[in-house]
């Protein structure tokens, strides 16, 4: 099972690469504008997982530029456990006015990063 993962991940890998969407140019103050929006967001992911590649490609293409973490190690796996409450990516980690908010399923994360952004 696990060379069937791996297989399954790398050729997903490889899709991305090739079909990468293009990117949104956004005036310079606009994308300064949405970089400093985005300093307080992580995005806790696998790096061949389809649903996070899904939110990655969206992430791409709006010009959105959110830190990512791989969260096969193990202590960002624990804080994934411990602060939002369970093991699951994609998974979307919002830092506003003092309260962090931890948003699951690529695509509720997609439709925030859209909603916010787009």
């Amino acid at each position: 099972m696990f060379i069937i993962r791996w297989i399954l991940g790398r050729i997903i890998l490889l899709l991305n690469f090739i079909f990468t969407p293009a990117k949104r140019h956004r005036p310079a103050a606009e994308q300064s504008a949405v970089d400093s929006q985005t300093q307080a967001m992580q995005l806790y992911q696998y790096k061949a997982c389809p649903f996070c590649v899904k939110v990655r490609r969206v992430m791409h293409s709006q010009s959105i530029n959110i830190n990512t973490i791989d969260a096969k190690q193990a202590d960002h796996k624990q804080v994934l456990e411990n602060e939002g409450g369970k093991i699951q990516v994609p998974c979307l980690r919002i830092e506003e006015n003092e309260k962090v908010t931890w948003l699951y399923e690529s695509s509720a994360i997609i439709d925030y990063l859209n909603e916010r952004f787009a």
